[in-house]
């Protein structure tokens, strides 16, 4: 019998747990339901901020994937990984979290609506505590898509420092552009930040002692993917314009999940 396709969704907000119904909340709720009804097997992993009511949404901690250390800038921070479900979808959702980057914090932004003097740690932690924990969880996935910026610097290690890993050597990165940016660029000092064992130097050039804007972020998570998909009817004009320089496979915004499928499907049919 063969075996099931396999999605992993890294994704920066979920409804309901993030409460406010947006279009793209609600499109990383629905697809991995939508995957999981047509015979793909899912793991869906995102940030488990503050505002997220743990006895509410029935969050766990699962011991075992917890404890280990990430190193950002010669400092050790902490991960611990909780569980919930979605009872009426059938899907768990995994959640990365740390009590400096995410439990003290609101959500994306404060209750202001300002980005967090940190975000750049932020989103190297969360991309690299997902990856650890899936290859903890020994799951290999074809297909892998990342959502929002906090997940911008998945691709960059997938390619590269955990290129020759078996459960990630064959994975399509889909990335997913919509718009929501963050307004206060990070530091020259987040080139450095990024590297460790497997990154090498000039991997990160592009980054290179600038202050990083959500625009160029997002170039450099093209870069590293396989594949784009519009999310948003309006996006940054200078941002299509490199997705289309790139010639990577692209899908067009559509406002029905099930065109999403159909690009995986394409996706894993070239291979």
């Amino acid at each position: 019998m063969k075996e099931p396709k396999r999605v992993l969704f890294i994704s920066q907000e979920i409804y309901p747990y993030l409460a406010e119904e947006t279009p793209v909340r609600l499109l990383n709720r629905k697809l991995p339901e939508l995957c999981q009804q047509s015979g793909y097997e899912t793991r869906t992993f995102m940030p488990k901020f503050g505002d997220i009511n743990e006895r509410r949404n029935q969050l766990h901690e699962v011991i075992r994937l917890s404890g280990m250390n990430i190193i950002i800038d010669d400092t050790d921070h902490p991960l611990l990984l909780k569980v919930a479900s979605i009872q009426n979808a059938r899907i768990q959702i995994y959640f990365i979290d740390n009590d400096d980057f995410f439990r003290r914090r609101k959500g994306v932004t404060d209750e202001h609506g300002n980005d967090y003097a940190d975000n750049d740690e932020r989103c190297i932690f969360f991309a690299r505590g997902v990856i650890e924990t899936v290859k903890k969880l020994r799951w290999t996935p074809d297909i892998i898509y990342c959502s929002g910026w906090m997940s911008a610097l998945a691709p960059l290690y997938l390619k590269t420092a955990y290129a020759d890993t078996p459960f990630f050597s064959r994975s399509k990165i889909v990335y997913s552009l919509y718009d929501q940016s963050f307004h206060t660029p990070f530091g020259t000092k987040f080139a450095e930040k990024i590297l460790i064992d497997g990154v090498k130097p000039e991997q990160v050039r592009m980054l290179e002692g600038k202050e990083v804007c959500y625009d160029l972020l997002m170039q450099f998570a093209l870069e590293y993917s396989d594949a784009v998909v519009q999310s948003a009817p309006n996006l940054d004009a200078h941002l299509l314009g490199v997705v289309k320089e790139s010639e990577k496979p692209f899908m067009p915004y559509n406002e029905s999940y099930e065109t999403y499928l159909s690009f995986f499907n394409q996706l894993l049919e070239e291979e």
